[in-house]
């Protein structure tokens, strides 16, 4: 389908994939791109409910309505963009929940969506990239961004599969680019480089339309947030979305002060496991005068504009307090291996996504506990790699992580 934007449109080869090399873990460049052209600027450096109207001022003439869908996936992320210019329908997909389910294709089917015409991953983990492959096997994607950043799971490997199958278009933004869609106009903020630290470097952005503007951050955490403030770029936004799930990880005060923003929204399961969000960070919105959302309580949260004003619609009312950090059983049905001993993670033979499941266990981790195995007991776990003491303490606490009989 022909568009009246410019996009960036890159090939590329996924080696070792699927060769007769057989199936081994990923290296950071699996993915070999080949330049073919690209065009941007750069700059420097149940029933849903209207929540909130804020008054802008200068007045964008003929904008179509955008609407903004913070999806609710559980624990997870997924954010769906739709709007219209001249008659043409575009749709931009950022992250796509946890791997044990479908939520997103189910939603993305209710909203009609046949096209997505740029789909991001902000970062490799499995509950932002969970259901990428899906989507790409579902719908026709007309463009892929990823941080260039890979993991060994099964989820980024189905991913890489469904890329190379249906030939969708590959990028990898940067900091300082410029793109529009549309009226849409779409600032990268983060990652300048990479190091295969996934969430640090998860792909932030910020899309203005209209006079009306968003920040997204994937799992960035406050020293990253800081960084974009140095940028260059203007960080000022109407809608902030929370970065790692209202993890106290993320939203620095400087950053929060910053981006000044009228909403915040964060996308979390309710009563997870890992308390997000944190009182802290619930704590630092709602004092500094900002509306809170979240999908823990709110369940999806849907931003419509058209580029001077704005309304938040949610799925449902809700009061957000601080989530207890009581355990909340797996569902089952949906788990891909079901390595799990009762309502807990089994270290000795947990998939790696399930045992990233687990606090202070990231990839690179839960790559070490699998070399590391067996173990003999939660406490041995401090064999891994940057696990000490405090760090048990708060596996234990979690009470995920257990060995099986």
């Amino acid at each position: 389908m022909q568009k009246r934007y410019l996009f960036a449109l890159f090939s590329f080869i996924i080696i070792f994939l699927l060769s007769g090399c057989g199936q081994e873990p990923l290296e950071s460049k699996d993915i070999a791109q080949r330049k073919e052209s690209i065009t941007q600027k750069s700059i420097p450096g149940g029933n849903e409910e209207t929540q909130s109207m804020k008054e802008k001022k200068a007045a964008p003439a003929d904008l179509s309505n955008l609407k903004v869908h913070f999806i609710d996936v559980g624990q997870g992320d997924s954010t769906l963009l739709q709007f219209s210019d001249d008659g043409e329908d575009f749709t931009i997909l950022i992250d796509a929940g946890n791997w044990t389910g479908d939520e997103v294709i189910q939603y993305l089917k209710l909203q009609h969506v046949s096209q997505i015409d740029i789909a991001v991953g902000t970062h490799p983990d499995a509950d932002h990239i969970g259901q990428l492959d899906q989507v790409i096997n579902t719908f026709n994607v007309g463009e892929i961004w990823l941080s260039g950043n890979t993991n060994p799971s099964q989820t980024f490997q189905r991913l890489l599969k469904a890329i190379d199958s249906k030939a969708v278009d590959y990028y990898e933004p940067r900091m300082g680019d410029q793109f529009e869609v549309g009226p849409l106009k779409i600032d990268v903020l983060y990652p300048k480089t990479i190091s295969e630290h996934d969430n640090e470097e998860s792909i932030s952005l910020k899309l203005t339309y209209g006079d009306v503007s968003f920040i997204l951050t994937g799992d960035a955490t406050t020293d990253d947030e800081l960084k974009m403030l140095q940028s260059g770029i203007d960080m000022k936004a109407d809608i902030l979305k929370l970065g790692h799930h209202g993890s106290s990880t993320s939203t620095h005060p400087t950053f929060l002060r910053e981006v000044n923003p009228s909403v915040a929204i964060y996308s979390a399961g309710l009563n997870n496991t890992y308390g997000h969000p944190h009182e802290e960070v619930v704590n630092l919105v709602q004092n500094s005068k900002i509306q809170l959302y979240g999908t823990d309580v709110h369940g999806t949260v849907m931003v419509e504009t058209d580029g001077k004003d704005y309304k938040i619609l949610t799925k449902k009312d809700g009061t957000i307090t601080p989530s207890s950090s009581g355990n909340t059983p797996k569902d089952e049905a949906k788990v891909e291996h079901a390595p799990i001993v009762g309502h807990c993670i089994d270290v000795n033979s947990a998939s790696i996504e399930q045992i990233q499941e687990i606090i202070h266990i990231g990839a690179a981790r839960a790559q070490d506990l699998i070399k590391l195995r067996p173990f003999t007991s939660v406490d041995d776990l401090v064999r891994i790699k940057g696990i000490g003491p405090a760090r048990i303490a708060d596996i234990k606490s979690q009470g995920l992580a257990c060995l099986g009989g």
